[in-house]
């Protein structure tokens, strides 16, 4: 078998483009002390939940918006997972359709909603 000798300076420029490029990833970006930091329904929402609060799908609270979930924090945060375990006719499924999460999970998602719409 016959090695190829590949110039240093090649190997050096590929090696400081894979570097560049790898910074420039979304999960290269955050320290352990952000991602520690975040809160434990965030990744819940982003998986399971984004696709209809993000825009308000069937009638959806948007995430962030504070007039439209004014009057569900009111009830308190027990009804609200309550309605996020069962489902809200006709446009929430029971637990989001999240069908691998637990109780825990909602109720953080839940939190991280409330915390967000506030």
């Amino acid at each position: 078998m016959r090695l190829i000798k590949i110039p240093d300076w090649r190997v050096g420029i590929v090696c400081i483009s894979l570097m560049l490029a790898a910074g420039c990833s979304e999960s290269g970006s955050s320290t352990p002390a952000q991602t520690a930091a975040a809160h434990p329904g965030e990744e819940t929402y982003n998986r399971f939940c984004f696709s209809c609060h993000a825009s308000g799908v069937a009638g959806a609270p948007k995430f962030g918006d504070k007039e439209a979930w004014a009057p569900r924090i009111a009830k308190g945060q027990a009804l609200l997972l309550q309605s996020t375990l069962e489902g809200v006719p006709p446009g929430m499924p029971p637990m989001g359709l999240c069908t691998s999460c637990t109780a825990e999970d909602m109720e953080a998602v839940v939190d991280y909603m409330v915390q967000g719409s506030r």
